[in-house]
């Protein structure tokens, strides 16, 4: 970073830390403790829609890395890693679990961001967001995302039965009760809707 940055008011891009995901099964403990929100076993990518062989050669790949065929994910009882695609134009690759097996899946989505970064699509990474639901009623729904241009966490917290509306209380009750575990976006701006997000 140069002196004109520094007077024009410039920062310099925080570089992407996936390692920051491995945080989150800790972060749940937290999480189960203090709102009664467990994991949903449901956890996805999103990034930039992108298209051609160098694309399909990197799913293939991210396939082949998480054993993604028929018998593995009759072992292990989950629907393994697919490829979807969102009313927005945005595309998602989930991998689903056990929801006792969050260290696993956080591991699915580091080995996801991993590949596509490699392949070169990292300026197309969006975030990841992983699924929790539970609470005092037992309908609450929360995405921990993952900003991957940012390496910061925030939580989104759809209502229930409700299009569109988000339940701001607990989103910032999330937050301070995160605050040790997870490195949280500072800038509510940030705090992206994730509607109709896999896992939520």
């Amino acid at each position: 970073m140069g002196l004109l940055d520094v007077l024009l008011g410039r920062t310099k891009p925080v570089p992407p830390d996936l390692d920051r995901l491995f945080a989150l099964p800790s972060a749940a403990v937290t999480l189960e403790a203090a709102a009664s929100l467990t994991p949903t076993g449901t956890g996805a990518v999103c990034f930039a829609s992108v298209e051609g062989a160098a694309f399909d050669d990197v799913r293939r790949e991210v396939r082949a890395l998480l054993g993604a065929d028929a018998d593995a994910d009759a072992e292990r009882g989950a629907a393994g890693v697919e490829a979807v695609r969102d009313e927005y134009g945005y595309s998602w690759l989930v991998s689903r679990r056990r929801p006792q097996e969050l260290a696993d899946l956080v591991g699915d989505l580091h080995t996801v961001n991993s590949a596509l970064e490699g392949g070169g699509f990292g300026p197309q990474l969006l975030c990841s967001v992983v699924g929790f639901r539970g609470g005092e009623d037992g309908e609450r729904r929360l995405g921990l995302v993952y900003l991957y241009k940012r390496g910061t966490f925030y939580p989104f917290a759809p209502l229930p039965g409700e299009a569109d509306r988000r339940d701001n209380a607990l989103e910032l009750r999330v937050r301070a009760v995160l605050a040790e575990d997870l490195r949280i976006e500072p800038d509510l701006g940030r705090w992206f809707p994730l509607w109709g997000a896999p896992g939520l």
